[in-house]
């Protein structure tokens, strides 16, 4: 067998040749910097893949954790919101699978480079704001939200909690698809609003 025989396969792709950071080219940084670019790019597709994740998944809850996502973005879309913010709700629970201390967190860092410092904000700290409405039924304090009472973002915070991530637990709500939302997703990921590495692999 002619172990070098590499018909039918394509060639791999080339890899730096460095083995610590420090002895790295610039020819190396070109070969990581455009398969970063193509990476990159995949990331719509990855997030779409998660979300995927959380269907089937009730954890005691009156829907899944899948449905309780689309149901808040579609709470938030048929309400008027624009895109971004609806994509926010969409994914403001995605990080329940690896972040199930830190949920908000997974979720925000995400959504970062994407949306308006408001919406980021939104997303961080939802977890907070949505603890009014459970934290006291298990010894917490519901309150928990007024820490950030004189943030410029509370009210935008409280709003988005009290009109659409709360009410997204009804069973016979007629959400939209997760198709539905993967036009925006898709475009919302496409670009960084602020990424001083975007902008150096754009250079």
């Amino acid at each position: 067998m002619d172990e070098g025989n590499d018909s039918g396969k394509g060639a791999a792709p080339p890899r730096a040749r460095f083995r610590e950071m420090k002895e790295g080219t610039a020819a190396d940084w070109a070969i990581i910097a455009g398969e970063y670019g193509r990476f990159a790019k995949g990331l719509p597709d990855r997030v779409l893949d998660h979300l995927r994740l959380l269907e089937g998944d009730f954890g005691g809850f009156p829907v899944c954790r899948l449905e309780h996502s689309l149901q808040t973005a579609t709470r938030a879309w048929r309400d008027g919101r624009d895109e971004a913010y609806t994509v926010m709700a969409l994914l403001h629970d995605i990080g329940d699978t690896l972040g199930s201390y830190n949920h908000p967190d997974v979720a925000a860092a995400i959504l970062q480079p994407f949306v308006s410092d408001e919406l980021h904000w939104i997303c961080k700290h939802h977890g907070a704001f949505q603890g009014h409405y459970y934290f006291h039924f298990l010894g917490m304090d519901r309150d928990a939200r007024d820490a950030f009472r004189e943030h410029p973002h509370y009210e935008a915070c409280r709003t988005f909690c009290e009109l659409y991530d709360q009410a997204a637990f009804d069973p016979d709500y007629r959400s939209e698809p997760l198709e539905f939302f993967e036009p925006m997703v898709r475009r919302v990921l496409a670009r960084p609003l602020r990424s001083p590495l975007a902008r150096a692999l754009d250079a």
